[in-house]
């Protein structure tokens, strides 16, 4: 059995958006993770992900409070949920 806590994705659009959302988290004490898929292939020289599209993650625990900064943040984001 692992002891590392699961990452969850909250949220993901512009690296802009994504690393915004990063500092309001860290003001809150929640510790995230990016993920750009398009970058790493590009850098693995393949393809893969959208331009523009990044994944931001944060440990399951603090997930809640993530997704509820994220929709106060970014509104229009999460209208289709």
């Amino acid at each position: 059995m692992s002891t590392e806590e699961t990452y969850k994705r909250v949220y993901t659009g512009s690296e802009t958006n994504v690393q915004y959302l990063q500092e309001m988290f860290d003001k809150s004490g929640i510790h995230s993770r990016v993920r750009n898929d398009f970058d790493s292939g590009l850098r693995a020289g393949f393809g893969g992900g959208l331009p523009g599209q990044v994944q931001l993650f944060v440990l399951q625990s603090h997930y809640t409070e993530a997704v509820n900064i994220a929709k106060t943040t970014f509104p229009k984001d999460f209208e289709n949920e």
